[in-house]
Formats: structure tokens, sequence, C-alpha cells
């Protein structure tokens, strides 16, 4: 291996060598040949910035300019020609930041899209499929934006980067002229002899993008349908078109016939001689001349407005061979020539004026934000067009305008405004389930109220004048002159109560009209419990004059009430005493016992330590007791060792009655115990088991109790004492008077009723009368009337014939209260609109015809007719303008506001001799009855006509027209789909004014509508009234109600939480029924689907409300019975129980778990029994509190006295214990601790809005136990927190929704398929739980179905020629009314004329109507072009489906006719035309078909020719062997099967294509099928079975590693050693390929490295 290696870097040596020594020889010979001067030249670096001191041209920059060789390397300056040397500054532009203002790129417009084949040489790679990329340049330049002179680049790119010059562009492919089919062939030209039969086609796609041009459209070939057996016809007449109409020319020969008739001139003066020989006439006669003559003048259009000249046209009429060359008419002996004059009008263009001076601007104000004004300018018709001149341009144009000049006053604005608020009502938003309690009144909390909302004129004067009165006011408060009357109140009233103006001319959002508001709930009056009875007092120490007493008993208010204490129950109740006493002593305790006569034991007195104290129970001065028995001492007994140790008497228990009756009195209880037992002699005996208990009489008063009991505050009322009127002026409407309330007191007796007052207490009796506030008067104030509505301009009666009505209306600004003065009656009037007396309006008047003008007699002398004075001719009449009321106007003004003018001029026919003449056809006859038989209508011949036989030729000249009776029968039918349910009109308004989705109003039951349609018998389209319908089909229909969500009431609150300290009590409701039709919705709803609605509010439990009770101690049992007798070792026992605490101390016994168990007392103690002459000590005294903190190192003790003292030479045990304070053993730190806030309660009368939130404190001990506040108390710790808080709860709105608009205009004017819509808006949004708003916004109904009338040009006649074969005739067509249903697919038909009269007189918009027009009818032999093609359906350029930004257009064409084939050379050319349009379609074509049938066709179904891809239609390429006949597949240009795009070549083994695949997202290919060669790793096999698809279950795996039982195969072994042994060749080639070799000579080595350094290009893989 290592000599292999070795060798291989032998050769590359070698080999490294001869490319070193190969490119050393280049680079000396290169160095040596040649001038040495060529070898260098000069490089420059890029300039630098344009520096300079001032902006503009006047900069200089510069730039690196170095000397290098032609192999990279720079050299000295010496070594280039100086002369070449290029400069290295340059003066230059220097940019500032303003001149981003002056310069600008110039953006040329892009050039056309060149191929990317021809910039880069590439050439077509062949055929075009989809478009060819190509690029679109253009020119980009910095110019200055004043004049846009060319500028340098590098100012704009200063800021701007230079926008890109190139852009890629798609070309579409060359899309060759596309033609239809073409028809069958046409009969043959000739009947006989040789003809020619013709076929054609037209042009359905234009040439585009270099297409092929527009192949043949016409292709004919020759027929002989037999042999002429006479002569055929080879001559005719071909008459010529009308020259233009011109004047006759002055001829001295004038006809017979006008040379004894004089001009109108001479006939004039004549007239007035006449008129001077026979003098006056009679008046009357006079003026019917005069007015005669007035007609007349009407009657004929003369002046310079028409100056109508009458002429005349010639035409030609040449004798032809078929051939088409002219010959002699004497070739054409056999044909009457036609006429050749007729008379015209000539052509006379209308003539106006120049435009008038513009009328002043309709805007007279001057504001930018009001929108602009228009003025208007017109021009005069100075005469009339005539002839077919150019009409008349148009006479008045308009365009808009700003008042110009200083003096123009600014406009007026406009603003919103509002009333005041409604009422707040509460009662809207309760839900449905609320509303069925009954009971609504004192609702409170949150609620909505309205306002109305009204736009009125807000004036900048008016603002002033307020501001100079407030100037003027406190100049005039300064001086101390008040005004009368305050100008600045009343303007403001004023501007309150602007007038009312259309709501459109206020802009910009209107306020709101709803509001959530509140009504203050009542808060209920909360009182303290009652506290104990007080001593027996005097009513009033003050004054004892009675001797009566009371003893009282008093609460307190922990709640204020709304409206005061007024409101709560009595605070104070009494029950009278004896002997009563303002001050006594309290005793606070007994000192100690001491004998008498300084005796060491036996009996003795105990003084009393008292204080002074009032009737409240507080300390005063002693001095005031000085009355009072002062407390005697009391006796006492210190037991001498021998005696009986009793222990003290126990407080007294609390008095078992509040009161005394007589069959209930007051009893209270003490008892004591016996510590120690007398010894057997001298000492004294223990009581019996009954003096160690007493018992006392309490609360012997008797249950009789009195208190004051007030009724509610009457009405406040006007206190005459302190004024003498109330008024609301309006100089001082702040200012109300003070008036007074009473109430009702009265003393009561409880449980009897009301007593005589004397029997109550003075002191306490409430007061019965205040003073209060009259509530202000407030007046109403409404504004003053709107304007006029506009009555309408037109003359025609309202609906059904009622008159227009003119309404005015009002809006209430402020309700009135308290008195105040009454809103008005009237807020809305109407009144008829005034018809006017001249109603405005034009029509066009037609006077008689004039006689019929023939062409001169000079001109037609030697024509058909001439001597009889007879032929066509033209004739006038006179048009004038006239008002409604016949009043004659100006012209111009039935050319602005009525139809086209009508015709002046019309042919006539002056009948020759030999003519046949006729009278007016009349009327038709009537009918028997409808739908049955015919009716006729006549006219006669006349005069000599009678006897001509030509006249009596029927067919020619019919005497007689016949046509069915009309039939009235009518049949209605349903159309259409039903509307939406629609309520029925006028429903009465909601609580508020507003709609609230889901109102009762708004549900139940409607009507939905269908429309009728009437037809006639012969099933046109009629008014729906001929069917006696009102256009509608009705049926009732339900809205369905919206029920809300349905739940529980609230349950009872559960009990605290915690007996002692804070907890939480709860109370929820569940759901009953869930809401449907878009009722209020439910809350959240949890697992057990009851709804999650609760309330958690915190709560204390009073740790003092429970308490332990313990009996006194049981008699000793004593249990080790020493040598004396009754002492020793013993066990007390006591009666321990959990009772109710109250203020007159515990009264119930209750569960024992109600109190706390750490703090039970104990129920036996075991202790020693002192023997007797032993010392007998009291029971331990309470442990002294612990010093806080608790730090472990203080202690506490307790203390016994001694109740016996011991025998002599004998002490008394220890009587004082102590023990360390220990942290949360016995000594405890105390903290408030804040509870959570509670829920946010409401008022039981509220839904929502504002309430209360609380939370409690509690006294947490250190060991985290509750304990009574007391402790916290009794440490003063500050309370820093606050336990109320206002909240809100979230009102629930529900969809406040706007009235119905009006029906909308039909959005069809006619047809079956007119719709009406109505809509309504969101007023106030959804909130909280509200009830949504309802999906459906918007309603629709039907229109009456009106049968769709239009002017509609009928078809083309054929070309007539009188009299002749061929040449220029006219064809006609007729304007007829057709009805229709207005659907795009509809049938038309025709009706009569009448129903069409009240349409303009136009076709699908054209006011052109061309009834006649020339046409050219080819002689027989003639190669002429056959009429225009229709217009095809509007094509756009698309690629791949894609419309591309290529005008969309439509084509027509015109095909050549032949008909004899030796004038096929003289066939015009064929014509194309196309133009553009608007929403062209993508086409596609494709071919059709199989191999031995083949054809393109169109997407839209049309066979066209040329129009499909240059690719081999399908089954016409036989270089595909075998043919490509699977789906998606087509064959190549290579002759093999290929798949289309999208799709992938699935292939057989033998390579040939067997199916074409989709193309899915990337998968493994999997081994399943074994003779396919699945070409890319995109495609599957849709063939396989799904249990072998890629991704599946069923993938599978060439070689398994693992055999059946789970082990490796033998052959994962050797493929494990064999890459070892590779991994082992590898590391080895490495090290010696990076091993170090020997290190060449040095000069060796850098001569074989300097060429490589120089050769190196910086490519980076050398």
């Amino acid at each position: 291996m290592g000599l292999g290696v070795r060798g291989a870097r032998t050769v590359f040596l070698c080999l490294w060598r001869l490319f070193v020594l190969l490119c050393g020889f280049s680079t000396t010979r290169s160095q040596t040949t040649g001038d040495g001067k060529s070898l260098y030249f000069w490089e420059t670096g890029p300039w630098g910035r344009c520096m300079g001191s001032e902006c503009g041209p006047g900069g200089s920059q510069s730039r690196a300019v170095w000397c290098a060789h032609m192999e990279g390397w720079t050299t000295l300056h010496t070594n280039c020609l100086q002369s070449t040397r290029p400069a290295n500054q340059q003066s230059c532009f220097r940019v500032c930041d303003w001149h981003k203002d002056l310069y600008d790129w110039r953006r040329g417009p892009w050039n056309q899209c060149v191929p990317i084949s021809l910039r880069t040489g590439a050439g077509h790679t062949g055929v075009c499929s989809q478009g060819e990329e190509g690029i679109q340049t253009r020119e980009v330049n910095c110019a200055l934006k004043a004049d846009e002179s060319p500028a340098d680049d590098a100012i704009c790119e200063y800021f701007e980067p230079k926008p890109r010059q190139e852009q890629a562009c798609l070309i579409p492919c060359p899309q060759n002229c596309v033609v239809t089919e073409f028809t069958p062939w046409t009969t043959c030209s000739k009947t006989c002899g040789l003809g020619l039969q013709n076929r054609i086609r037209s042009v359905v796609a234009p040439p585009l993008f270099g297409g092929l041009p527009c192949p043949n459209l016409t292709e004919f070939h020759t027929c002989a349908p037999r042999a002429c057996e006479g002569r055929e016809t080879v001559f005719n007449l071909r008459v010529g078109g009308w020259s233009e109409c011109k004047l006759p020319s002055s001829s001295p020969t004038s006809p017979p016939e006008s040379s004894g008739t004089p001009a109108r001139p001479v006939r004039q003066a004549r007239w007035r001689k006449g008129k001077e020989r026979k003098g006056n006439r009679d008046p009357e006669m006079y003026e019917l001349i005069k007015n005669k003559r007035n007609r007349n003048r009407l009657n004929r259009p003369e002046g310079d407005l028409w100056n109508i000249e009458v002429g005349y046209q010639s035409r030609q009429v040449v004798c032809v061979h078929r051939n088409g060359s002219m010959v002699s008419l004497s070739q054409c002996p056999h044909w009457s020539l036609p006429e050749t004059y007729q008379s015209c009008l000539m052509p006379k263009d209308c003539v106006t004026t120049e435009w008038g001076k513009w009328s002043p601007c309709s805007k007279t104000c001057s504001d930018p934000s009001v929108p602009q004004g228009m003025h208007s300018r017109s021009r005069q018709v100075l005469r009339l067009p005539a002839g077919g001149g150019i009409q008349c341009p148009q006479l008045e144009e308009s365009q808009i305008c700003e008042p110009q000049g200083d003096g123009v006053p600014p406009c007026s604005t406009y603003a919103w405004r509002t009333t005041e608020w409604s009422e707040c009502r509460v009662d809207a938003l309760l839900s449905q389930q609320d509303r069925r309690r009954g009971n609504q009144t004192g609702l409170c909390g949150g609620g909505v109220q309205n306002r109305k909302v009204y736009c009125v004129q807000a004036s900048a004067e008016l603002l002033n004048y307020i501001n100079n009165n407030k100037d003027k006011q406190e100049d005039q408060s300064l001086n101390g002159q008040m005004p009368s009357v305050p100008p600045l109140l009343s303007v403001s009233f004023e501007i309150s109560a602007s007038q009312p103006v259309d709501n459109r001319l206020c802009t910009g959002s209107s306020p709101s009209t709803t509001q959530l508001c509140q009504i203050p709930c009542p808060m209920e009056c909360e009182l303290s419990p009652w506290g104990a009875w007080g001593p027996c007092t005097f009513e009033n120490c003050d004054e004892r004059v009675v001797k009566k007493g009371f003893k009282f008993r008093r609460r307190k208010i922990t709640n204020y009430p709304t409206g005061g204490e007024g409101n709560c129950p009595h605070l104070v109740e009494a029950v009278p005493c004896d002997d009563p006493s303002c001050f006594n002593w309290q005793l606070l305790k007994l000192e100690e016992c001491i004998p008498d006569d300084d005796m060491d034991c036996g009996e003795g007195t105990q003084n009393p330590k008292v204080r002074c104290v009032n009737s409240e129970g507080k300390e005063v001065e002693r001095e005031l007791c000085a009355d009072v028995v002062y407390p005697a001492p009391v006796p006492c007994v210190v037991p001498c060792p021998k005696d009986c140790a009793l222990s003290l008497w126990t407080a007294w228990s609390t008095c078992s009655q509040t009161c005394s009756s007589k069959t209930a009195e007051g009893k209270q209880m003490r008892t004591r115990a016996i510590l120690a037992y007398n010894a057997g002699e001298g000492g004294s005996s223990c009581p019996n088991t009954s003096a160690l208990q007493e018992v006392r009489n309490c609360n012997e008063h008797p249950c009789i109790v009195y208190h004051w009991q007030t009724g509610p505050w009457g009405q406040c009322v006007e206190d005459t004492t302190t004024s003498n009127f109330n008024t609301s002026s309006s100089a001082d409407k702040s200012t109300c008077a003070m008036g007074m309330q009473t109430r009702k007191v009265i003393c009561v007796k409880v449980n009897v009723g009301q007593v005589p007052p004397k029997k109550c207490p003075e002191a306490p009796r409430p007061q019965s009368v205040r003073p209060c506030l009259l509530p202000c008067k407030k007046d109403c104030i409404v504004t003053s009337f709107s304007e006029w509505t506009e009555c309408p301009t037109s003359c025609e009666a309202g609906a059904n014939g009622q008159k227009s009505k003119q309404t005015r209306y009002r809006v209430v600004i402020q309700m009135p209260a308290n008195g105040g003065q009454e809103c008005p009656d009237v807020l809305y009037e109407e009144k008829d609109c005034k018809t006017p007396s001249v109603c405005p309006g034009y029509r066009w008047k037609t006077h008689k015809w004039r006689k019929c003008l023939l062409v001169s007699w000079s001109i037609r002398k030697d024509s058909k007719g001439a001597q009889e004075n007879c032929g066509a001719g033209v004739q006038t009449r006179a048009i004038s303008c006239r008002q409604l009321d016949g009043t004659v106007v100006d012209v111009v003004q039935c050319l602005k506001f009525t139809s086209s003018m009508p015709a002046v001029s019309q042919p006539c026919q002056l009948p020759c001799r030999d003519d046949c003449q006729l009278t007016k056809w009349s009327k038709f006859s009537s009918c028997t009855s409808d739908c049955v038989g015919v009716r006729t209508r006549r006219r006669a011949l006349v005069g000599k006509s009678k006897k001509k036989d030509k006249c009596k030729n029927s067919q020619m000249y019919p005497l007689s027209e016949t046509q069915y009776c009309p039939c009235d029968k009518y049949n209605a039918l349903p159309v259409g789909n039903w509307s939406d349910c629609i309520l029925p009109e006028g429903r009465v308004e909601s609580v508020l004014g507003i709609k609230v989705q889901g109102d009762v109003k708004e549900c139940g039951q409607g009507y939905r509508y269908q429309a009728m349609v009437c037809y006639d018998q012969e099933n046109r389209l009629v008014e729906a009234s001929r069917c006696n319908s009102h256009g509608y089909l009705e049926e009732a229909c339900i809205v369905p109600c919206p029920s809300d969500c349905k739940l529980s009431e609230w349950s009872n609150w559960s009990r605290c939480s915690k007996s002692c300290g804070s907890g939480v009590k709860v109370r929820s409701k569940w759901l009953r029924e869930k809401p449907y039709n878009g009722g209020r919705p439910c809350p959240k709803l949890d697992h057990l689907n009851q709804v999650n609605v609760y309330e958690v509010v915190p709560c204390v439990s009073d740790c003092s409300q429970y308490i332990w009770v313990a009996e006194p101690w049981s008699v000793w049992k004593v249990s080790n019975v020493d040598l004396k007798e009754n002492c020793g070792k013993g066990v007390q026992t006591r009666r321990v129980r959990c009772m109710l605490n109250s203020v007159d101390g515990p009264t119930d016994a209750v569960e024992d778990y109600l109190c706390d168990p750490e703090e039970m007392p104990l129920g036996t103690r075991e202790s020693r029994l002192p023997c007797p002459e032993d010392c007998a000590l009291s029971d331990w005294s309470t442990w002294t509190p612990c010093d806080l903190p608790c730090s472990g190192r203080g202690d506490r003790e307790r203390t016994a006295f001694a109740l016996r003292l011991p025998k002599e030479g004998e002490d008394c045990p220890v009587s004082m214990q102590t023990e360390p304070c220990l942290l949360n053993r016995n000594c405890f730190h105390y903290n408030y601790n804040i509870t959570d806030w509670s829920t946010c309660q409401l008022s039981a009368n509220a839904v929502c809005g504002i309430g209360v939130k609380t939370r409690m404190l509690d006294c947490v001990r250190s060991d985290s136990k509750s304990v009574d506040l007391k402790f916290c108390e009794e440490l003063g710790l500050e309370k820093k927190w606050l336990m109320n808080a206002s909240c809100m709860v979230e009102c629930p709105i529900n969809c406040q929704l706007s009235d119905w608009s009006a029906w909308s205009d039909c959005s069809q004017t006619c047809g079956l398929e007119g719709k009406m819509w109505r809509r309504r808006t969101v007023v106030q949004a959804t909130q909280g739980d509200g009830r949504p708003c309802p999906f459906q916004m918007e309603q629709w109904k039907p229109c009456p179905v009106r049968p769709c009338y239009k002017w509609q040009n009928g078809p083309w006649s054929e070309c007539r020629v009188e009299e002749v074969v061929c040449g220029v005739g006219l064809r006609f067509r007729n304007l007829s009314c057709f009805v229709s249903d207005g659907s795009s697919n509809g049938r038309s038909s025709i009706v009569e004329e009448e129903l069409c009269a009240g349409l303009e007189l136009a076709v699908d918009g054209d006011k052109n109507i061309v009834l006649e027009e020339t046409c050219t009818l080819p002689c027989p032999g003639d190669c002429y072009l056959m009429e225009w093609s229709d217009w095809s359906s509007c094509q756009s350029v698309c690629v791949k489906g894609q419309r591309l930004d290529f005008s969309p257009v439509q084509v027509r064409s015109r095909a050549v006719f032949a008909q004899e084939p030796e004038n096929i050379a003289q066939c015009p050319d064929q014509e194309w035309q196309s133009r553009p349009c608007t929403n062209g379609e993508c086409y596609e074509y494709r071919w059709m078909g199989g191999p031995q049938l083949i054809w393109c066709e169109r997407s839209d179904g049309i066979n066209v020719t040329d129009g499909c891809p240059p690719a081999l239609p399908p089954g016409s390429d036989p270089s595909c062997d075998p043919p490509c006949d699977k789906p998606q597949s087509f064959c190549s240009e290579d002759g093999l099967c290929m798949c289309e795009e999208g799709y992938t070549e699935v292939l057989t083994v033998e390579r040939q294509l067997e199916q074409c695949t989709p193309i899915p997202v990337l998968e493994i290919p999997t081994a399943g099928d074994k003779k396919s060669d699945v070409k890319t790793s995109r495609a599957i096999n849709p063939t396989l079975p799904t249990t072998i698809q890629p991704g599946r279950v069923g993938r599978t795996w060439y070689l398994q590693p693992f055999g059946p039982d789970g082990k490796l195969k033998t052959w994962v072994y050797g493929v494990a050693a064999g890459v070892f042994v590779l991994l082992v060749f590898i590391v080895s080639m490495i090290y010696l390929a990076c091993k170090k070799p020997k290190k060449p000579q040095r000069r060796q080595n850098n001569n074989r490295l300097k060429p490589l350094t120089l050769a190196y290009d910086g490519d980076a893989d050398m």
C-alpha cells in the first residue's frame, strides 16, 4: 500500500513541475516581446465624494490614478505614457438636502417586450406552448422637476436609488387568425349555363403577435345546372346613387305653370294697396284676418331660424353588360327608365352663438369643506339644422366653481344637537323571566336612556354675538349694572332651540342616541343588636322635676339608609322605673378580707372599690355621686387552720329574664366550692350544699316597653314663613325656595300599640318637622318649526290621485317637570301642496304640411311626367315650441327639455295621369266580441284609377286589410321565490322608541310574498292589473319570538365556612330552560349542564358567638385517704357545655363542634385536698400575658393566695408558678388578615350597574388560627384597608336596532327579477349577556311585475331598386314596440306602439334612429363584398387561463361573393375589422376526434380553423409507434409518448409508456412493482394495492437484517467487518497524505512558487 501511495505522489509532482515550467515560459516570453511601454497602462479608482463650500455645481471630486502592469501589479508612474494619463479631479454638483424638492427620477414608458432569446442569441428553442419570456426596458434619468431638463444621475441617487430599467415580461405565443368552418355551398349563381357556387366563413379571432394572417373567407367552384335553351340576358339597367342636394341654377326658361304666380313680395305689395283702396274694415273682421295671418305665418318655416331651401338630386342610369362593362342605353330597350331627379332639402348645419357668460356660482360662501358649487353658461340657436345637416351641439354646460373675491361670506356650518336624555329605564334590561314576575316597581341599578339627535345650523356670527354679550355683561357687572333680562341666557336658549334642518346637512358621525344610566338603589337601614338595659335614670338629668325614671336600651345604625336615619326603625326603647338616679357608684372589686380585732382569722370585712359613673356608664367626678348611698363594706370570713375553707364566690350569672312579669321573674345565681374540710374538733364545719350557692332577683322592672315610632316624611311644601313664592325665572334658574316636610311621631307600647305621648320619654323623641328644598320648576323647551318640505315640481298628483303634502316638525329638547310649562300639543304639521297655476314643461307643436314641391321644370323638362307637373317631391312644415298651456316659447327650451325635434320635411307624391290614386285607409271595423271573428279596414280607388287594369291588381294595390279581433283573455302565474317573512307595517314602538331585538313587536305573524305575472292569450307579458291582481301572492308566516335563558331563583345562603374568623358563604342558580331563537344566552355551563351562576360573599363568624360554659366543680372525691379524715388526693368534675353567647350572656346550649375545641375547659381535675390545719390556697389566677414580641426569653406567671393559713410551724406551698413564653405554644403574635373581595352585590331590585363588593378583617394568630378581633384591637394594630368598594356589573344590553328603512326602489324597472330591499342597522351592539343581534339585517320582497317595453329595430328589408334589376337602391326597416320579461333569455314580442309612447325614442341607447338607408343590389355577374358578419364574442389574451394585460377584442368580417367565373379577377379584397371590448373571455382551442375525423374546437363549442396548438393532432403522427393512446399523453416532436404538465411517465421494462400518473408530494418509492421503472421520485404507482403504497403499514424492504427468530443474520456481521476494514484504509491514506515530506532546497522551492504566484487569478477553486 505504501509503494502505491508514493508512486502516485511522484506522478503528481511531475505533472505539477511541468505545469509550472510552461507557465514560466509563457510569462518570460511576454515580458521580452514587443515594446516595453505597451506592457503598462493607467488605472483609475472610483470618484470620491463631491466637496465644496456651497450647494450646486461649484463642487469638486477626486479619484486615484496609478500605473499598472498588464499582469495586474502596480508600478512607477514613469512606466506609463504621461500624455494619456486620466484626470484625477473634476468639477461636480454638490447635492444638498433641499435639492430633493427640485430633482427627481424621470421614468419613461416601458418599451416593447423583447424575447430573451434575441438578446442572448440563443434563438427559438422550439414550438411555443405557453408564451416566451422577455425583457422590457425603459429610460430612467435624473431631471429637474420644473422643466424636465436632464441632470446628473448622481443628484437623484443621493436621495433615492435609481429605479429599475428592466423588468421581466411575457410574450404570448403567436396567435393565428381563427376563422369558423365554411357554410354549406350556395345554390348555383345561374339556372343554366356556367355559374359559380360559393361557401363562406367569418373571422372569430384576429391574428396577434406575429400570427398567420386570415385565410380566404370564400371558396367557390363552377357549376352548370343545364344548358341554356335560348339567348341569355346579358344587358341590365343599373341605377346609380343620388347626388348631393344642390340648388337649381337661374335659367331664363321657366315652367309654364309658374308664369302666372307672382313672387311673395309682389303679392304683399298688392295686398297693401288693396287695403288702402278699401279703407277701414270692420274691427272684428280685421281681428279675424290678423289671427289667420299669424297662423299662416306660423305654418311657414321661414326666417333666419329655419332658412329652408328646396333643391334637387340627380342620379345616373346606365346599361351594363354581365362582364361589368357599360354600353349604350339603347342596348337596354326593354327597360323603362326610372326617375333621375327628385326634390330635396338643402343641408343646413345648426348655427349657434358664442358661449354666454358664466352664471353666478351656486355656492355663495367660502369654506373648503363644503361641497363645491356649480355655474353654467348657454348659447342660442341662430339656425336649426335641416336636410341632414349637423345637429345642434350642447346648448348649455356647467362646471364646478368656488366663489371668488374678498367679500364672500363664510359658509353656514351645521352641527348635531341632542335633546335631553329621557328617564333612566331599568325595565328595558329585564329578561323575559324577570318581566313575568309581575311587580316591576322600585327597580334600580343600571338602565338605559335615549335621546333624539337632530341637525341645526351653527352660525359663526351668532357665536361672535354671544362672546360680545359676555364681554358686555362682564363690564356691566364690574360697573355695578346688571341687566334686567340677561341677553346671554336668552341667546343660549335660542341656540339650544335652533330650528332643525335636514339631517343630511350635518357631516360626521352623529352623537349616540342611547347610553347606560344608573338609578341609585335605596340603601336599607342596618342596625346593631340591642344593648343591655341601663340603670334607672331620670329622663333629663338637667331637669329633675318629674320623679319618674326610665331604663333605656339602645342600638346603633351600622348602615345608614337612603334618605337618612329617619328611615330606620326606632333606636331607643324605654322601661319606666322607680327611684331614678343620674349617677351611681359602680363596684369595681372587693378588697382583701381583713379579720376584725386584728385577728389572724375569723370574721372580717371587705371594703368595696368603686367609681362614680353616669347613666351611660362613663366615669365622672366622684362629687356627682355625693347624693347616692356609698356601698357598704361586705362581711367576710378568713378561715382558721381548723376551719372549713371555701372558695370565693363566682360572678353573678346573666339574668334569666329581660324583664319581670307575673309569671316570670329574672334570677341570677352565684356559687362557691369547699376547698378544704375542717378538723374534727375545734374548727367551723363546712356548710351544706344549699349554702354553696346564692340566688337573687334581677331585671325586676315590668315588661312594659315604650318607644317612639315615626311615619314617612311627607311631600315638601312651601314654607310660608320663609318664602312667599317659588318661581323659576330665567334670571336665576338655580335658586329654588325652601319648604318643609312633616311626619307623624307617636308613642308605641310594645305588643300593644299607640299610647299617649306622655308614656314615652321626651328626650329621645324624633323631630316631626324639617326644612327641605323645593324642586325647581322646569319648563318645556322646544325648537322652532323646521322649514316646510318642498313640494314636487311636477303637476301630477300623488299616489292614488291624492295631493302631495308639505310637512314640518319641531323637537322637544327638554320635558317639563315640577309644575313647569307644558309642551305644546302640536309637534308635527302638514298641509296640501298648492298646484302650480302654470305647470312647467315644454312640447313640440307641429303645423300642417305645405304643398308638395317638385324639382324645377327647367331641370326635369326631359324626364317622365315633366309636362304633367307630377311626380316625387318634398313638402315642409313649421314646428314651434310651446309650454304645456300652449304659450309659444323659444325653440331652445324644447331642444333642452324635450325629445328629438319632429321632422320638418317629408317626401310627397303628386300623382300623374297614369298613377293609381286611392283614398286613405278607413278605421278598423268594430268587433262583436273579444277573441271572436276579425275586423277590417278599407280604401277605394279614386277617379280614373277605377278603370285602369293595373290599379285593379289587389296584390299591388290592396283595397282591404283584415286582422283578428283582439283577445282580452289573461292568465296569471306565480313567478320567483317567496320573499322573507315580513311583519305588518306600523307596529307599535318598544319602550324606548328603539326596536329591541326580540321584543314582542318584532315577532309573530307576518306575511311573505310571491310575485304574480300576467300573460295575454299570445303569451305576452301585460300589466298585472289585467289579471285582477295587485301583483302578489300573499301567505301567512311566523317570525319566531326569541326565548331567553331561564334560571332558577337564588338558593339560600350557605352557612359560613368557618365558625370563627373569616370564611365564605355561597348561593347559586341552576338552569331551567335553554335559550332559543336568539334569546339571551345562558352563562357558562359546567360539566353537569348546570349554569355556573353563583355569588360568593365573605363572612366573619364572631369567635365569641359560641362559648364554653363550665358549671361549678363538684365535691371532691378523695381516692387516697390519708391518716386524717377528708383530705388527700382527689378528683373534681364539672359539666362543660357549648352555648350561644348574646349581649345578655350565654343563652342556649348548642352542638359542641361550634365551639373551639382547643379552648374547651377541663371537665375533671386531680389535686390534693388539704387536710385540716393545712394551708388552703385559692384557685390559680389566669396566666399573665407574655411580652411581645415572642422572643423565647420572657416568662409568664400565675398566682394563688392563701384562703386558710396553716397551723403554726408550717408554711403554705408555693403560690406562684412561672413558665417560659414560647412562640405558638403560649405566646402568640396577632395580625389582621383581609379576605378576598366578594362578588359584586346588587340591590334586590337591580339588574346591573353599580354595586358593592365587600371584604372583612380577620384576626389571625401566628399559628394561623383565627381568633376574636379583640386580640388585634387590644394591640392597636393599624387598619389600613377599605372594607367596601363600588363595583360594576355589566348590564345585559340587548341588541338595539334601528327602524326598517323605507323600501328601496326596485332593482329593475321592469321584468320578473326585480326586488325591493329594506335594511336596518345596529344602533346599540350587544353587551354582556344581552340578546344578540339577529342575522337578518335586510329583507326583500319582489317588485310587482311590469312588462319591459323597448323600441327595437326590425330586420332590414331586401335591397329594392325601383323598376330595374341592380344598382343603388334603398332598404327599409320598421321601428316597433316590443315587450319582454326582462330576463336574458326571455322572448320579445311585438305590441302596439302606444305602449312605448312614454319611452325615449332610442334603440339600445342610440338616439340616432335610421329606418332607411342606401344599399347596392349587385347586377348579375358582379363579384361583390357581402354584408358584415356579426361581431364575434369578446376574447382576451390569456395564458394558462389567466388574462394578460392586453385589451380584449372582437372582430367581424366581409367575405367575397362571385357569380361569374370570368369576373373573379375583378373581385374586391375581403375585409375584417376589430374593436376593443370589455369583459373578454379566455378561450382554449383543442383537437377533437380520432384518426378518421379530426377537427379543432374552441372551448365554447365552436368548430374553428387555425386555432389549435401546432402540436400534431391526435392520431395524425405516424412517428409514435405504438400510438400515444394513454390518457393525458401526447406524441412529442422526437417521436416519444410524453405526459402532459402535472403528470409523470410510468414506463414498462421495455421503456414503453404504461400510464401518466399525477405528480403528488414527495414520496419514497417502494419495491412493490417490479415491472415498472418509475422515472421520478415524486411519482407513485396508483395501480398498487393500498397495502403496499408509500407511507402505509405494508412498506417492505429488500434486505431484512433480522431473521424470523429476531436474531441478526450472518451477512450483517460480514458487512460490519467490511466497513471496519474500509475505515482502516481511509485513516491510513489520510496519514500518508498529511505526512510532512523532506524539505527541498530553498532556491528551487522559490523558483517553483514564483510563476504560480503570478498566474493566480483569484479563482477560489485553485
